[in-house]
């Protein structure tokens, strides 16, 4: 007699069970709008999930913004829309206030000493 044994190897981990609450609200708010763009253009999710090359059941599960759906999705379905270069843009230095805010410290702190 022959078995097949499937295995299934859970995709959770600490780091989603930690994710912040606002990058979760995040990603659901992308999830929504890449679901609405595909609404608006009439395009059902077996079609789109064919497109990005996944299942319809991870299209749906992108759509709620899950954060398990790989990060390649997400940019397909970006790039689908056209919006893709909005992800080069994401963690532009000249917008990361913080590490801008800490140069300028680190520079008056060497003119004090300077």
């Amino acid at each position: 007699m022959v078995f097949d044994i499937i295995y299934v190897v859970s995709k959770d981990s600490l780091a989603l069970d930690t994710l912040p609450a606002a990058a979760q609200a995040g990603l659901r708010r992308l999830g929504a709008d890449l679901s609405t763009a595909r609404k608006r253009r009439r395009q059902s999710q077996r079609e789109w999930a064919q497109r990005l090359q996944v299942s319809v059941p991870t299209l749906i599960r992108m759509e709620k913004g899950d954060p398990s759906v790989s990060a390649g999705i997400y940019a397909t379905a970006l790039w689908l829309i056209q919006r893709h270069e909005a992800l080069a843009a994401l963690a532009d230095p000249k917008f990361d206030l913080a590490a801008l805010e800490q140069d300028v410290s680190e520079a008056r702190e060497r003119y004090r000493r300077g």
